[in-house]
């Protein structure tokens, strides 16, 4: 019989938990939970120890971010010996199959490393993520979100990349890529190590039956500028660690549009200081970011052809103003070819 854990990292989430863990408790395959309390002010931990005295306990002093919890909460399951440790955010519930339905995928394939859910809006109407993509804008987004809850992706599949919200990770393979790059403290670090287990082999799988609802952003924008700052700092490192080398340039080049972009956009919505705190950060820790790449890349074990057709080679669909950026950019061009002519 395969172990498993369930990692919640929890910071000031209060009053969100106790829906949370009770679907959790109610899964048709029982599961070690695993509550990681990552220095919270909330009373959450009181309210943890009086209302679930039975549940593991992983106590940080301070916040470590979504990165730096969860690893404490990994750690707490490859030191019980599990074969798989499932991530669940504290602002989510799971259908009573999720867990069940990811083990079996698990257990389909042992080259499967991650197995993804279908996780929708908390009241089912839209979807959330069906699956992480990444562009060749060097731009990462979740599969279908916004879109009305449909079959439109009921089909199992392989997928680049696996959100941390709900997502189960096999143990070995953790142990040979490492886990979350705590740099990146919140967001895109699922993806980071999506991407590191592509590049090692590893295939990541879509399981449509595997249902979750989540409140999008419950925790991180109770924070002002908190999404810019993280996002601004974090998505040039996923290029700089992961992209091989034949395309890097040209992720690069089209993602510093997109920041550019990016940055002017935070600017006039008053998140100006987080945006270019996030950008002196990502520029101060890239040397450390490349060598991390050195070694990814030098234990890749998969041709960059594969990686390049795993890609998305257009922008993610709700990037409307750097599509029209690109539109304008493309008819200036027409133009003065017309003209030289």
């Amino acid at each position: 019989m395969m172990n498993t854990s369930v990692v919640i990292p929890n910071w000031n989430g209060k009053d969100s938990l106790q829906a949370c863990i009770d679907s959790l408790l109610k899964q048709s395959l029982k599961s070690n939970i695993i509550v990681v309390e990552n220095g919270s002010t909330d009373g959450s931990l009181e309210f943890l120890q009086n209302k679930y005295p039975d549940i593991q306990l992983v106590i940080n002093k301070k916040n470590l971010g979504f990165a730096g919890g969860v690893n404490s909460g990994i750690r707490a399951s490859i030191e019980r010996s599990d074969d798989f440790v499932a991530l669940f955010n504290n602002d989510a519930t799971a259908d009573k199959d999720w867990l069940k339905n990811l083990v079996d995928k698990m257990n389909s394939s042992p080259k499967i490393g991650i197995a993804a859910p279908k996780i929708l809006t908390s009241d089912g109407k839209h979807m959330d993520s069906t699956g992480d993509m990444y562009s060749n804008w060097g731009l990462a987004y979740p599969r279908g979100r916004g879109e009305q809850t449909s079959d439109k992706y009921d089909d199992s599949t392989d997928i680049f990349a696996a959100s941390g919200g709900a997502s189960i990770y096999r143990i070995k393979m953790l142990e040979q890529i490492g886990l979350f790059d705590e740099d990146f403290f919140a967001y895109y670090e699922d993806v980071d190590i999506s991407f590191r287990a592509q590049l090692a082999g590893w295939k990541i799988a879509y399981v449509p039956t595997s249902i979750v609802y989540h409140e999008i952003g419950g925790t991180s924008k109770t924070v002002s500028g908190f999404t810019t700052y993280q996002t601004i700092k974090n998505v040039p490192w996923l290029a700089i660690k992961n992209v091989p080398s034949r395309y890097l340039f040209g992720v690069m080049f089209r993602l510093r549009i997109a920041q550019l972009l990016f940055f002017f956009r935070a600017i006039s919505r008053g998140n100006g200081l987080a945006a270019t705190k996030g950008t002196w950060v990502g520029v101060i820790k890239t040397p450390k970011k490349l060598v991390q790449r050195h070694r990814i890349q030098k234990n890749k074990k998969v041709s960059n052809e594969y990686i390049w057709n795993m890609m998305t080679h257009d922008l993610p669909a709700n990037s409307s103003a750097l599509r029209s950026v690109r539109a304008k950019w493309w008819k200036l061009t027409r133009r003065s070819h017309v003209d030289s002519d």
